[in-house]
């Protein structure tokens, strides 16, 4: 209540400071044009004024002085109400709101006596600030939380087998199969957490992708037999038809980024007794890749937004993913100078295709 009266106090000051200032500007001004009047008419007349009529042309100086100012500073004070004094009130409530962590906060754009007054200007610039604002956090709660759900899965691997591995009675090859799950899942776990701040530090531009050339193929295979598990629990038909000899130059850990995730995906939406298909061929000095599920498939709307980040288009499924996955993969693509695209319908599957540039046009 202090400061708000402190506001006020200053407010008032401030105003009879800009009163008193313009009385004296407008006080010397016509003073100034008076004399400069009554001596040019005492010059073309050669009329002599007496200390009386001067008196009383001072006087009525002074009145209009007074009453002009007046008027002046009473219109000045109206006009900055309405132009100045609300759309900085506005502003500042709306700064004061976004200080106190309310990024929702919008600045709604009023007509103005003057269009180039400028304010205009900042309401727009002010709301596109809290709307970059309101963005990022919603980004950073759900990166939170989608990490977070993320790391579950090789951290309940992990559980899982430490607690088998303490049964008294477990035989020496069960125990060392389990002790190879356990490091197999530390390991992943270890390895998505770093190409998860890779990417951040990629998207700030602080690294850049450690290339080199390597057998795609053998890539592709190691990653999808690392879902072996999966498809046979589910019982899902694997087709490869891949291609020998294929080379890219390029980041191997980014890349296994984006298998992994469609490899997931596609294992994680298609039906038990499905079918994915994992094709890799080279044509026209380019590497194709193609992962192919009889999964759920992906409505036109969901197409258009499935690399957001944290999107997620059928609401029945958030439980199956995060919404992260596929942004990743985009990331990762544009990272490497790749390309993907997606075929998809409802109830029939999707196919998505990645092109690499090959080492071998590379060397040509």
């Amino acid at each position: 209540m202090s400061a708000e009266r402190h506001r006020r106090v200053r407010t008032l000051l401030l105003s009879l400071y800009r009163a008193l200032c313009f009385f004296l500007i407008m006080g010397a001004v016509i003073t100034c044009c008076m004399m400069l009047f009554l001596n040019i008419m005492m010059r073309q007349t050669g009329v002599e004024l007496t200390s009386g009529d001067i008196g009383l042309a001072a006087r009525l100086t002074f009145a209009n002085v007074i009453f002009l100012s007046f008027i002046c500073t009473l219109i000045d004070t109206v006009r900055r109400r309405f132009t100045v004094g609300r759309p900085v009130k506005r502003i500042v409530s709306a700064a004061e709101r976004m200080a106190a962590g309310d990024f929702s906060v919008r600045i709604p754009r009023s007509p103005s006596l003057c269009p180039a007054d400028g304010f205009g200007d900042i309401a727009e610039c002010f709301n596109t600030l809290a709307e970059e604002l309101d963005g990022m956090e919603t980004l950073r709660t759900d990166f939170i939380a989608n990490v977070s759900h993320e790391l579950k899965t090789p951290l309940a691997v992990m559980q899982n087998y430490g607690a088998l591995l303490s049964r008294p009675d477990l035989p020496e090859r069960e125990r060392l199969e389990y002790a190879r799950e356990i490091t197999l899942a530390s390991r992943r776990l270890s390895d998505l957490i770093t190409n998860i701040l890779r990417l951040n530090k990629l998207e700030n531009q602080k690294i850049f992708p450690k290339t080199q050339r390597y057998d795609l193929g053998e890539q592709l295979c190691e990653c999808l037999l690392a879902f072996e598990a999966v498809w046979e629990e589910k019982r899902i038909d694997i087709q490869t038809e891949i291609q020998e000899g294929v080379l890219v130059e390029s980041d191997p850990e980014l890349l296994s980024l984006v298998w992994n995730n469609l490899f997931s995906n596609a294992l994680k939406f298609t039906p038990p007794q499905g079918r994915v298909r994992l094709t890799l061929r080279e044509r026209d000095g380019e590497a194709i890749v193609e992962v192919a599920d009889t999964g759920c498939g992906i409505s036109p709307e969901t197409g258009e937004h499935i690399f957001e980040k944290f999107y997620q288009g059928d609401a029945s499924r958030a439980t199956q993913g995060n919404g992260l996955g596929l942004a990743l993969v985009k990331r990762v693509i544009d990272i490497v100078g790749a390309e993907i695209s997606v075929w998809s319908e409802p109830e029939r599957g999707s196919v998505f295709t990645v092109r690499l540039g090959s080492a071998a046009d590379e060397a040509a």
